[in-house]
């Protein structure tokens, strides 16, 4: 049996019409297709019904496989699982596949998944954490959203914030035991993947079936010069100006910042948060 699973609130609401489009695309190429709504729907009993010979394929994006990732958590996937691109962003898919490939076998990428620590809970991701500029980014985005606004631009926001708005706070960064201490952070990134933020390239070295993480801290560098910079990242190229990136690998990461500020996983915004940590094993 290949089963489709779809949220009809996604994309604006329009996932109803999303999902009749990809099952007509999928049915000439699986086959018969069983819909499962995921509102509502526990994964745990679900994957009790699954045989080894079953396909199941998430209709989506990055907030897609985030949420899915963490139902399952460390469960193994009892059958192949595909990821069917219907997303805004779709990092994850930036990452793995080529612009044409519309499926992708996701079952390789979802073991060994980083775990974060963050205001007393813990979530697993795919792609990358976003601290400072662009959770802030985030958070603007998000009360754009609640308003009404169907068209986010993110670039647009961070560069306002970049100017006018964010003001940096000092941080602690420990990568695997060792600290380094900043005075002005723009943004501490954790990533397991190579890319964030609806294309940013921000850890182009990122292996993310490794077992380790990437740290990318944009520090101590004036708004002129970080605006000359930040757009650099969308083809990976900010990683040669050492003197304001710094980038470590490991399998730990703590980050902790001197005030509270908003925090991205995946795309998904978490408000007042001071201190983060990850671990890949």
């Amino acid at each position: 049996m290949v089963y489709l699973l779809f949220n009809p609130l996604a994309n604006s609401g329009n996932g109803e019409k999303t999902k009749n489009e990809a099952k007509a695309t999928l049915e000439e190429k699986l086959g018969t297709i069983e819909e499962k709504n995921v509102i509502g729907l526990d994964v745990s009993e679900f994957f009790d019904t699954l045989k080894e010979d079953d396909k199941v394929v998430l209709l989506g994006g990055d907030g897609t496989l985030m949420n899915f990732a963490n139902q399952v958590k460390d469960r193994k996937l009892p059958c192949l699982f595909y990821l069917y691109r219907a997303g805004t962003g779709n990092d994850f898919l930036n990452d793995v596949a080529k612009p044409e490939e519309n499926l992708i076998e996701l079952n390789k990428y979802m073991e060994n998944l980083p775990t974060v620590y963050v205001n007393d809970k813990e979530y697993r991701y795919l792609n990358g954490i976003g601290y400072g500029l662009d959770g802030a980014a985030c958070e603007i985005a998000d009360e754009q959203r609640a308003k009404g606004k169907s068209k986010i631009n993110y670039t647009s926001i961070s560069i306002n914030l970049l100017l006018f708005k964010f003001k940096c706070p000092s941080a602690d960064v420990t990568v695997d035991g060792v600290t380094k201490h900043y005075k002005k952070v723009w943004l501490a990134s954790g990533m397991n993947g190579r890319y964030y933020g609806g294309g940013m390239l921000i850890a182009p070295k990122q292996d993310r079936l490794g077992d380790k993480l990437t740290s990318v801290v944009f520090h101590d560098s004036g708004r002129l010069h970080t605006l000359m910079v930040f757009p650099k990242i969308f083809k990976g190229e900010h990683v040669k100006y050492t003197k304001m990136v710094d980038i470590r690998e490991g399998h730990d990461i703590t980050v902790e910042f001197s005030r509270p500020c908003a925090l991205q996983i995946d795309g998904e915004t978490i408000l007042n948060v001071k201190k983060y940590r990850i671990i890949k094993k």
